[in-house]
């Protein structure tokens, strides 16, 4: 089915490496404290601001999918108005698992679920910043796959899950592979890939190439918005559930 199935199948069944490299635990370490300084103001700005644009909490935690399939909370700033209708997710997600069409955000097509500013935070990656907390705990890596939702993961087919084998990540090779112009299977084969070669070399040029893919993110994201009218219905690819879960309060930073 790909060139990384039967490897990536090895490691994931591989119990020992669930424990993540020590050089990437270093690296995720050193590289969120040193960033800290610079962060923490950056953070307080993003916090106040969408709480003076937004009722509600500034933060939220959601279900997401980590390693080897295993379940933890994982911590964004909100982006969307309080209980947003997410319902149209699913079919959306669903309609890019079964086709070759290109992973396009509907963030281009002006949401009209989002706060202020919501479209700028989720294309330049700063609604994801509270996700330091996951990785300085563990359950994320500066590096890897995206954390996928729950129901997403029910859908996955065997040889899909393979791409749990690395700790997920606030970016990764897919998302500094092109992200929004590729298909749900191509993203699957470059976290299996990443999954069965992570490097400390890969991942600093990873990293490094994080802030171009982010520039062009932008520029498209941009771009799209003023060319699409408002619309209503359609769902992010990662949309996150405003509506508070029974079991997972919602945090507020004030």
């Amino acid at each position: 089915m790909n060139t990384y199935t039967q490897s990536a199948r090895s490691e994931l069944c591989d119990t020992s490496a669930d424990t993540m490299p020590s050089w990437k635990r270093a690296l995720d370490i050193v590289s969120s404290l040193v960033a800290l300084p610079v962060l923490l103001p950056l953070v307080t700005i993003i916090a106040m601001i969408t709480k003076v644009c937004s009722p509600g909490p500034v933060l939220f935690k959601q279900p997401r999918i980590g390693l080897r399939g295993k379940p933890f909370l994982c911590y964004k700033f909100r982006t969307m108005k309080m209980n947003a209708d997410t319902t149209g997710h699913q079919a959306y997600l669903h309609q890019l698992m079964g086709s070759n069409a290109p992973m396009i955000k509907m963030d281009a097509k002006r949401d009209s679920r989002l706060i202020p500013g919501g479209w700028l935070l989720r294309a330049t990656g700063l609604d994801e910043l509270p996700q330091i907390i996951n990785v300085l705990r563990g359950e994320m890596s500066l590096v890897g796959p995206r954390p996928c939702i729950p129901y997403e993961y029910e859908k996955y087919t065997s040889w899909q899950k393979l791409r749990f084998a690395a700790h997920p990540g606030l970016t990764g090779l897919w998302q500094v592979s092109g992200k929004n112009k590729t298909t749900f299977n191509e993203m699957i084969n470059l976290d299996i890939r990443y999954a069965n070669t992570k490097t400390l070399w890969l991942d600093l040029k990873i990293m490094l190439r994080t802030g171009p893919a982010l520039l062009e993110q932008v520029l498209d994201t941009r771009k799209g918005r003023k060319a699409a009218p408002i619309d209503n219905t359609q769902s992010l690819v990662t949309t996150e559930s405003h509506a508070r879960p029974t079991n997972s309060p919602q945090l507020s930073l004030v």
